[in-house]
Parts: C-alpha cells; structure tokens; sequence
C-alpha cells in the first residue's frame, strides 16, 4: 500500500484495476476513501460497455469520490483516439471534513496512476458534461 501525502494510504488493488481499465478491460472506475481503513479503494468497476452515464450514475450526490474514465473520441483528422480522465467529484452538499480529505490526498492519489491526460475537478454534474470533456480533449 503507498501512503498519500495526507496520511491515507492507497490499496494495491487501486493500480491493478486501474492497469486494467488502460488495457481497455474498463471503461471506467470509481474510487472511494474508507473511513474505518484511510485507505482508497475501488468502489465500482465499469465494464467497457459501459458508458460516460454510467459513471456519473455512480457517483453519488452527497459524498466525494475519485474516478477515472476511458474517453474515447475521433480527432478533426478522422483518427480514433483515447484519453484517460481524472475525476475528483466533491458535491456541495458533501460533508467539509470529507471535502477537505479528498482535497489533501488528490494529488498523491493521481500519482499512484500513471497515464491520466488531464483532471477535472466538479461540484456538480454540470462541470462534468460531455462538452467540456470535448473541449479539453480535441
């Protein structure tokens, strides 16, 4: 287990699965800090038929969470491309305490998994859209 910056440690399973979801094995995952443990585990695992719904479906309205999710897209030039997305979801309606937690061990956490193109942060569903994806990602 690697400890994070903030005194949390990471499970091993973390890396694994997310070495998984970069062979393509899923479309994405949602990460979680227990309480009882301090530790980040996965907390759901999308299968590759899943889609960018799905994983804002999982996250839930009143906890923070981390993610990852496979982006898949075609570029101007007519090529198929893949990005992989950092997601720190911390809802306004999360309690300080957790915010602040998930706020101190980020970016230790993301360093854990090698090959994330860009972060974004969000408070709401609506700083996760699919257009702002797009434009971060063309």
């Amino acid at each position: 287990m690697a400890n994070a910056a903030s005194g949390m440690a990471v499970n091993d399973e973390c890396k694994l699965k997310f070495l998984e979801l970069k062979k393509r094995n899923y479309r994405f995952i949602v990460f979680k800090i227990e309480d009882k443990s301090h530790q980040v585990v996965v907390e759901k695992l999308g299968l590759p038929n899943e889609s960018y719904n799905d994983l804002l479906n999982n996250l839930p309205s009143n906890e923070c969470r981390y993610a990852v999710f496979d982006f898949d897209f075609v570029t101007k030039e007519n090529c198929q491309k893949s990005k992989i997305v950092f997601f720190a979801w911390s809802p306004d309606s999360s309690r300080v305490r957790s915010k602040m937690i998930y706020a101190s061990s980020k970016d230790r956490f993301k360093r854990e998994l090698d090959g994330i193109q860009f972060e974004l942060q969000a408070t709401d569903v609506g700083e996760m859209s699919l257009d702002i994806i797009k434009s971060r990602t063309y």
